[in-house]
């Protein structure tokens, strides 16, 4: 059997993961072998977290609607069920665009009953 020297494929298969590894700190981003464990990590990470920043920005929604009509004296889920009733379609993000940026015509949808 011949020898086979896999120098060209090994080097582009452990440049890629490098590449990948760059701005971790300390050993992660110089030797393969942690520059591989790093980077799977973290791109199980960023996997995991795309789907989590849905979730938390649609939290940070609700506070903010939440805030904003508790100081017109209503709760967030009687405010949301009288969008509802009212035939107000409205989603989350532009409700706590309004509420930051426009508060007068966030309160004028307060008002609704």
């Amino acid at each position: 059997m011949t020898r086979v020297k896999r120098g060209f494929v090994a080097r582009k298969r452990r440049k890629k993961v490098l590449k990948l590894a760059e701005g971790f700190r300390g050993a992660s981003s110089v030797l393969f072998r942690t520059a591989k464990q790093q980077t799977m990590k973290a791109l199980r990470y960023s996997y995991r977290d795309r789907k989590q920043r849905k979730r938390q920005f649609r939290s940070l929604w609700i506070t903010r609607i939440n805030a904003q009509t508790r100081t017109n004296g209503l709760t967030y889920s009687t405010f949301m069920s009288s969008l509802r009733d009212n035939n107000i379609i409205l989603n989350r993000k532009m409700l706590s665009q309004l509420a930051i940026k426009d508060s007068n015509a966030f309160n004028t949808l307060t008002n609704f009953k």
